[in-house]
């Protein structure tokens, strides 16, 4: 998946170039996870989250983070991974199945071992 970005894609694309050709399969496959988690949790913007949003968010939030989060307020919070990720998914877009949907089979296979190791 391509970064929306076109500078970015740009910049991938020259630094894929330079890489030996050994190299190249795996960094780009970083990047297609990247631009899509990107993607993904950029789409929380079109969902408009709402302060009800962020106050149900906190209530999630272990004590300390709530407490900074509360702090920071609703829109420096609005593109912190996992609010967006809580906006997404409280408007039915999980991420396992958007990224399922969103790469291809073998991208997907990829991601879903890192999380794995991750949990």
């Amino acid at each position: 998946m391509e970064h929306p970005n076109k500078e970015q894609r740009v910049n991938q694309a020259e630094l894929l170039a330079k890489l030996p050709e050994e190299m190249r399969e795996e960094h780009a496959r970083i990047f297609r996870l990247g631009n899509a988690a990107y993607i993904y949790h950029r789409q929380a913007d079109e969902l408009e989250p709402t302060e009800e949003d962020f106050k149900e968010w906190l209530e999630g939030l272990p004590n300390t983070i709530r407490r900074d989060m509360e702090m920071k307020g609703f829109e420096l919070c609005k593109g912190i991974l996992s609010f967006t990720r809580y906006v997404n998914e409280k408007n039915d877009v999980g991420m396992g199945e958007w990224m399922k949907r969103n790469l291809n089979e073998e991208d997907y296979k990829a991601w879903a071992a890192l999380r794995n190791e991750d949990e």
